[in-house]
């Protein structure tokens, strides 16, 4: 497994690289003192875990969360335990609080190993596999996109629909279209994409659009051209 420590103090690295030393399933590609390079290294690395630090200047770990494309496994270390519900509260997969005890390090890595089921996709689109992180407020959570049956454009927000919360996340729904799998999350109309496995009904609407039915009871109207493209993909 491939991994990225993330800490602003260089002794607490080399303490924790020290502690994974013992873990030959587990390899160091990177190390960063700062959640700007952090959020450089993890997206263009795409580490299967990342072992992120919370409390660091600037941007916190749950900042570094919010910028990134791509969504690793994450273990919070912290010296901060008053951020223990905070980090479970995202569902994060463990949470280390320093100094670490190696035998907490082996339960979250064996955690990790039981996640990692998966064959990470070679395409860089986000697809139902993927995982997501959405913070709105003081509430963060990680989201599989499996999970989500639509996303509404409002302004310069989108709202991301999953499990009955409806977060806003500060987004164009352009550029949210452009990194997921047209394959699976599809642009309805000016306002929504919708997960294509969420359809229950599909009915002819005015002007050659569609009207579709979600499983979660939304109904969404796909418009004339995106109603001809739909038909195209699934041959309807």
């Amino acid at each position: 497994m491939k991994a990225i420590v993330v800490d602003d103090e260089r002794l607490a690295r080399n303490e924790l690289k020290s502690l994974l030393s013992e873990f030959p399933n587990i390899e160091i590609i990177e190390e960063c003192d700062s959640a700007e390079s952090a959020i450089i290294a993890v997206d263009k690395l795409k580490p299967d875990i990342v072992f992120l630090d919370i409390h660091m200047p600037g941007k916190d770990g749950f900042g570094v969360l919010e910028e990134l494309d791509y969504m690793p496994h994450v273990i919070f270390v912290t010296a901060y335990d008053e951020y223990a519900i905070k980090a479970f509260d995202v569902n994060a997969l463990d949470y280390l609080l320093k100094p670490i005890q190696p035998e907490r390090l082996k339960e979250a890595i064996d955690k990790v190993k039981e996640e990692i089921i998966e064959p990470v996709s070679l395409s860089d689109k986000l697809g139902l596999n993927n995982q997501v992180f959405v913070k709105d407020g003081d509430k963060c959570w990680f989201v599989n996109l499996s999970d989500v049956p639509m996303f509404e454009s409002e302004g310069n927000y989108v709202r991301v629909y999953f499990n009955g919360n409806k977060p806003l996340i500060l987004k164009s729904l352009n550029n949210l279209a452009n990194k997921l799998d047209e394959d699976v999350f599809f642009r309805a109309n000016r306002k929504f994409i919708i997960n294509l496995n969420w359809i229950e009904k599909i009915e002819s609407w005015f002007n050659g659009g569609l009207m579709v039915k979600l499983k979660n009871g939304e109904q969404v109207e796909i418009s004339r051209r995106q109603a001809s493209k739909l038909k195209e993909m699934k041959s309807l």
